[in-house]
């Protein structure tokens, strides 16, 4: 992709269409799920979630450095963090309060134990102190915390990419490679602590930055290199389908995705090559511009992320899983549409209310 001022409608619309994956992921009866990246590439929305996010704080910063200086910049991720680590504690407590009425009413006790209610309800103040420190995570709130430390780093990565490129990249790398080390170091490295290893996973958050301010040309992406990159891209694609669909038919250990594993980085940079490649036709702003309200989604990032949180929560309980067979596949259905419907009327609402509240249009430049 190359650097364009303002925003740009491809990294609105595909944070959208992630944000939307991610809350139907988190729907056990969800039929659609079933069709999502996870179900045939080693990757899956994460990898893209936190690339874009990587790829968004970098405009940002850009932006703000070029309009108010460098000073103005790094307060703006200062805030930024404040802003992230509010949304990490409100995700935090809906999880909680939705275990807990969920527990009182006696539904859905695989989501109860999901939310972490019952450890908490045992040692309230413990687990509080524990949740505001970062140390444990209830369900679905454990992206928010790396975002926290990605934050605090953006004001010294975004300068050291545009410096060079391959020092950022070298550097990001040589922490993926001895991020066990260092989350045994500090203590994250247990699963039930820690879904997400930082040190491992500010490779994507990295590699999203370096795509935003040293992107690839427009030469290259016209040479005989680019278009055997893309034979390999899809040739590897299609071997990952393969491996994932016929070969590992059991579910992979969780450390791998939480240490982020070389298959896994291998397999989204192939995806992420061909997404580029589709970019460059313009197909996808072509898609975006039909679908407006996915592009809001993706504005409204940290907002539908918290809310979709309550969604996928409330359309897991409220689905029955007692049917099977077509039957099943209908009502897991239902319950994807009413998610993306609630999702889409969220972003929708947010959007209106902060235009209202700045006097600005609605989809205004910064990145959410």
């Amino acid at each position: 992709m190359e650097i364009r001022r303002g925003r740009s409608i491809e990294v609105d619309f595909f944070r959208g269409v992630v944000l939307i994956v991610i809350v139907l992921d988190h729907i056990p009866g969800s039929t659609l799920s079933h069709l999502m990246l996870h179900a045939y590439a080693l990757c899956d929305a994460a990898e893209v979630f936190v690339f874009l996010g990587g790829y968004a704080s970098a405009a940002a910063y850009t932006a703000v450095l070029t309009g108010r200086g460098e000073n103005a910049a790094k307060m703006r991720f200062v805030r930024r963090c404040w802003e992230i680590y509010r949304a990490y504690l409100l995700t935090a407590v809906l999880t909680l309060v939705s275990g807990a009425l969920l527990a009182l009413l006696h539904l859905n006790p695989p989501m109860v134990e999901l939310t972490g209610w019952l450890p908490f309800s045992g040692q309230p103040l413990r687990e509080a102190f524990d949740i505001a420190v970062l140390r444990r995570q209830p369900y679905l709130s454990s992206v928010l915390p790396m975002y926290v430390i990605f934050a605090l780093g953006v004001p010294f990565v975004v300068p050291l990419a545009r410096r060079s490129s391959l020092m950022a990249l070298g550097l990001s790398v040589a922490i993926w490679a001895l991020a066990r080390p260092l989350a045994a170091l500090f203590s994250i490295d247990d699963m039930a602590d820690w879904a997400f290893n930082p040190f491992a996973w500010q490779l994507m958050f990295v590699l999203g930055i370096l795509c935003r301010v040293q992107p690839v040309s427009a030469r290259f992406h016209a040479s005989r290199t680019a278009r055997w990159f893309t034979r390999v891209a899809v040739v590897a694609v299609l071997a990952f389908a393969v491996v994932k669909l016929f070969v590992l038919t059991q579910p992979l250990p969780g450390t791998l995705k939480q240490n982020l594993s070389v298959d896994r980085v291998i397999n989204f940079v192939v995806i992420a090559w061909l997404a580029a490649r589709f970019v460059r036709t313009g197909c996808v702003a072509w898609l975006a511009q039909r679908l407006p309200a996915v592009v809001t989604v993706g504005r409204t990032g940290l907002v539908c992320f918290v809310m979709g949180t309550l969604v996928s929560l409330i359309v897991d309980t409220a689905t029955p899983h007692t049917f099977h067979g077509f039957r099943g596949v209908l009502i897991g259905l239902g319950g994807d549409l009413v998610a993306i419907g609630a999702l889409l009327m969220i972003a929708r609402g947010w959007n209106g209310w902060k235009g209202q509240q700045s006097g600005a249009p609605a989809n205004g430049a910064g990145y959410g």
